[in-house]
């Protein structure tokens, strides 16, 4: 199953929102407004520090199942991460959301750069209207300099008989930390129990990284533990940065299936942790890294 690779750079993404989303400027008081964690000088070894995030944000809504952006913009700002890979986002998809773009207002609200990779993206419920979208995006403090909104092998949720098929949704920027290129993918893969679609989509996932070079970070829902089958061959090329907790469900988790991951050759983990909320279903986890230049 040949993949079809979507290239597009900045001028092209402010094009086509609808694609890609939109790519945020923060007002200028962002740079002041935070410490980030990869400011300063180079760690030891010349290595560049970086804190990542991924979050399943379950749509805005907490672990009682109530809507409420505000509780998670805290949970977000209280990471202090840099770049910050996060699924279940709507974009005007529904009422669920109150029909609002959970993305750009999170960029907004933390004075982030962001890009949106939507999944699905219908037409909207009234002629006129923005179109209505759920999908993954990344949030950065670092500017984004291109991305990309790739297929992977997907079983629809929209289709009453779905079957495999190549489909958006995994979101690929590239950021510069300190003049140093740093792409940073984002996913969200199958949850059914069935892992085959699974084993596709890391199959897929894999042969897109690999086109790219320098340090690669992958952000993730992966619906599967550490250990499962299906996953195993992501860890040839990536480190896992384990964060020695689980992270779902949020109130009392028993399993770990969120993710962050690092290229083998251009990053190491200084430390990784799962910080305890309840502002979503799931908790996040965030890592600390350290970037090698070459």
């Amino acid at each position: 199953m040949s993949l079809r690779r979507r290239s597009s750079r900045v001028p092209q993404l402010l094009l086509a929102a609808s694609l890609l989303g939109a790519l945020l400027a923060p007002p200028a008081a962002a740079t002041s407004a935070h410490r980030s964690p990869s400011g300063g000088t180079d760690g030891a070894g010349g290595r560049l520090p970086l804190r990542v995030a991924t979050y399943n944000i379950h749509a805005g809504a907490g672990m009682d199942g109530v809507f409420d952006l505000d509780r998670q913009t805290a949970e977000l700002r209280s990471l202090n991460a840099d770049v910050i890979g996060l699924q279940e986002v709507d974009r005007h998809w529904g009422s669920r959301s109150e029909w609002r773009d959970l993305a750009g207002e999170l960029a907004r609200r933390l004075r982030m750069y962001v890009s949106f990779a939507p999944i699905y993206s219908l037409d909207p419920a009234e002629p006129g209207g923005p179109r209505a979208e759920y999908g993954v995006a990344v949030l950065s403090r670092h500017r984004i300099v291109s991305a990309e909104n790739h297929e992977i092998t997907r079983l629809s949720t929209q289709d009453p008989n779905p079957v495999p098929a190549p489909a958006p949704g995994f979101g690929e920027v590239v950021v510069r930390v300190r003049g140093l290129p740093v792409h940073v993918y984002v996913t969200h893969l199958d949850y059914r129990p069935d892992p085959a679609v699974r084993v596709a989509q890391v199959a897929d996932t894999r042969r897109i990284m690999a086109e790219d070079r320098g340090p690669k970070i992958l952000l993730g829902d992966l619906n599967a533990e550490p250990a499962a089958p299906e996953l195993a061959p992501l860890w040839q090329e990536l480190t896992d940065a384990d964060p020695g907790a689980p992270t779902f469900p949020a109130q009392d988790p028993v399993k770990r299936i969120d993710f962050v991951a690092v290229s083998k050759d251009r990053a190491g983990v200084r430390r990784a942790w799962v910080p305890e909320s309840l502002a979503s279903d799931h908790r996040a986890v965030v890592a600390d890294l350290l970037l090698r230049r070459r």
